[in-house]
């Protein structure tokens, strides 16, 4: 072939491709292009977030262990809660605790984080879903440095997991679906409407005590009634928080009831609410935010 000939261009062959319609087009592709992008924002987040403090990590610890230990004396002790099962009491409200305290993590992180990063937002192109969504994976981490309580707690009162804890990693992708949607709309909403700033802290502090976190699903089912409980049950942590007791606690967890199947159906349909809601807006951060 002669040399002068032109040479085929192929999009491949280019970082940067101009083209109509292209964000559209291959959105989802570009989330695998700047995937090293998400690591380097969830990184970022990580050592801001324990920049200058004297505990660092050990927030991450703290946090989750006395909230565990004040429900354990107002509710265990004072209100005379039962546990499930053989369980101690501990346990049980400290296995609710790690998806809780995960979800509020996240959803607080990633319902301010296009705001925080509106830099970012109106200088240079990515997919936009990378900012909260490094915020969820900062929160895992924290997640993940919780377990050295569940840990402890069951050496102290000598109580050991079935074969059921190999499904926890199952239960925290679900964990991280039912905060990513919600985050999504939150971080979308907050920047129209900065209101959901003050909005947000008092929806999560609301939502500890209307999750089944300090009691079991089985209270709610037993004291309220059949038709409360599906009302109850369109709460989407309500089959998180049953999934993670039902790996940690063993047998005395009944999961595969009809009223997780409604928690589990009301969360995937506001994952693709949250994801279609964001999609629709971000176009517009630049220009708002």
């Amino acid at each position: 072939m002669d040399s002068t000939s032109p040479k085929t261009v192929r999009p491949e062959d280019f970082d940067l491709w101009i083209e109509a319609g292209h964000t559209e087009k291959h959105y989802w592709a570009d989330l695998w292009r700047f995937r090293e992008l998400l690591v380097m924002l969830a990184w970022r987040d990580i050592a801001v977030r324990y920049k200058q403090t004297v505990a660092g990590f050990s927030w991450a610890i703290l946090q989750p262990f006395v909230t565990m230990v004040i429900m354990t004396i107002v509710f265990g002790r004072v209100a005379g809660l039962q546990s499930i099962g053989n369980a101690p009491y501990a346990i049980m409200v400290f296995a609710a605790m790690l998806p809780w305290q995960f979800f509020a993590n996240a959803l607080t992180n990633s319902g301010q984080s296009i705001v925080a990063n509106s830099n970012m937002i109106s200088k240079v192109y990515f997919p936009r879903v990378m900012i909260p969504g490094a915020s969820v994976i900062v929160s895992l981490v924290d997640f993940l440095v919780s377990f050295a309580i569940l840990a402890a707690l069951m050496v102290w009162y000598q109580f050991w997991p079935t074969w059921r804890l190999l499904t926890v990693p199952f239960f925290a992708v679900l964990a991280m679906a039912a905060a990513l949607g919600p985050g999504l709309l939150v971080t979308a909403l907050t920047v129209r409407y900065r209101d959901f700033r003050f909005i947000t802290p008092f929806v999560i502090q609301l939502g500890l005590f209307v999750s089944p976190v300090a009691y079991s699903s089985e209270v709610i089912r037993e004291k309220l009634g059949r038709v409360f409980a599906y009302f109850y049950s369109l709460n989407p942590l309500v089959v998180v928080i049953d999934g993670f007791r039902w790996a940690i606690l063993g047998s005395d967890v009944n999961l595969f009831t009809v009223h997780n199947a409604i928690s589990f159906g009301m969360g995937i349909l506001i994952l693709i609410f949250g994801i279609s809601y964001f999609r629709r807006t971000e176009r517009s951060f630049a220009d708002v935010i």
